[in-house]
């Protein structure tokens, strides 16, 4: 447990609820899906047409010659992240960029870039690729126009970790601030890779829902009927920051980034341990940085993505490691899976949970798995008094990652 207080002081996204954290968040509470079927030309021959995309597309709020230059996930980043700028009030504050860091990470990063480029190369010739393309597709590219739109100059890492992405880049800020490295991170992640290729590599996995027909019911965790995730898109940015820091500058406070466990499992580059053991271990050690116990999660907000296997050795994980008491949800069932935007965005419903006292729903949870044996917020949000509330993320490759956030 470290003697350095890290608290979160704004709060930005873009998602498939909302453009920004406020309508995302009312959506949320009122059980929304923000998925629905694509209608795009090329989706006609995939198996899987659904996806939740954006509700506000970011050429709405980026100047036109701007986009030009930016991969879709690069502009959802600066989206999000100057929202949480703006929320923390940190602009005219004097604030020593050599304090400042960012941590910013994509599960996949420039994909659509990549694709969209290399179709042009095939058509039209080497002339024609994009001179921007390179700072467009790599992986680094949200994380550095992050450090660009805020001036970080105390370092700007690009996160990479799969479907745990934006928890560990919350996790690593955590660690920057500790360590004396920074006063405030802007922390992170981004995603936007719905496109036909991922899509029909997931789908060739099996690992996506193909309940086309009905594309809101169709991210249902722990139900019995679950038959796999809804890809989704979007950004989400927390800006950390060091307790003492933020009260000199009077700022407003949304909560206590308490504790952080990172662990990996060894085990299988897409399957989940079926025992949750690198998922215990996680959860146990963001507890035990946190300085409480199990007892004191009142609240997990679950990674539970709608996957047959994966939903439900979660559950066992948290049973495990924190005890049968806290009410969970899933927000992916309304979001889909931004695979590595979740943690970030799913640490801001956490966060948000705290300061209203309320859990979001889990929607479609119809029929619930027989080994289901924790409290679920099923259908509408459910009032609670939450001191303290974990976020889980879990990657492919084994990544592990635990939040555990508190009151200020």
């Amino acid at each position: 447990m470290s003697t350095v207080d890290v608290v979160v002081t704004g709060l930005g996204a873009t998602t498939p609820l909302g453009g920004d954290v406020a309508s995302t968040w009312d959506a949320m509470l009122a059980g929304r899906s923000g998925v629905s079927s694509l209608t795009q030309e090329w989706a006609g021959q995939l198996s899987v047409r659904i996806a939740a995309q954006i509700a506000v597309d970011p050429s709405e709020v980026i100047e036109r010659v701007r986009m030009r230059r930016l991969d879709r996930s690069e502009a959802m980043a600066i989206v999000a992240a100057k929202q949480a700028w703006a929320d923390a009030g940190l602009a005219g504050t004097g604030l020593d960029p050599e304090r400042l860091a960012v941590s910013f990470g994509s599960g996949i990063g420039g994909a659509i870039t990549l694709l969209d480029q290399d179709d042009i190369l095939e058509k039209s010739g080497p002339r024609r690729v994009s001179p921007h393309t390179v700072p467009m597709l790599m992986p680094n590219g949200p994380a550095a126009y992050v450090g660009l739109e805020v001036g970080a100059r105390a370092g700007v890492r690009a996160m990479a970790s799969a479907c745990a992405t934006g928890a560990e880049a919350v996790a690593l800020g955590l660690d920057l601030i500790r360590a004396g490295r920074a006063d405030v991170v802007v922390a992170g992640s981004t995603e936007a890779v719905i496109h036909p290729l991922p899509i029909a590599g997931f789908a060739s996995m099996r690992a996506m829902s193909t309940r086309n027909d009905e594309p809101e019911r169709a991210s249902r965790p722990w139900d019995k009927n679950r038959d796999g995730f809804v890809l989704g898109e979007g950004a989400g940015a927390l800006i950390l920051e060091r307790a003492d820091h933020a009260a000199a500058r009077g700022a407003t406070v949304y909560a206590r980034l308490a504790g952080a466990g990172i662990t990996s499992d060894g085990y299988d580059i897409v399957q989940p341990d079926p025992e949750c053991k690198g998922g215990i271990r996680a959860m146990s050690m963001a507890v035990r940085d946190a300085g409480l116990t199990g007892a004191d999660i009142k609240h997990v907000n679950a990674h539970a993505t709608s996957t047959p296997a994966g939903d439900m050795g979660e559950v066992l994980g948290i049973r495990t490691a924190v005890g049968d008491h806290p009410v969970i949800t899933s927000t992916k069932s309304m979001t889909g899976h931004l695979l590595g935007a979740a943690g970030a965005l799913e640490s801001i419903a956490t966060i948000l949970a705290i300061r209203d006292s309320v859990v979001p729903p889990t929607i479609n949870l119809d029929d619930p798995d027989d080994r289901l044996d924790l409290d679920v917020a099923a259908f509408k949000a459910r009032p609670l008094d939450i001191p303290a509330a974990m976020n889980n993320s879990f990657g492919f490759g084994g990544h592990n990652v635990a939040l555990v956030f508190a009151r200020p």
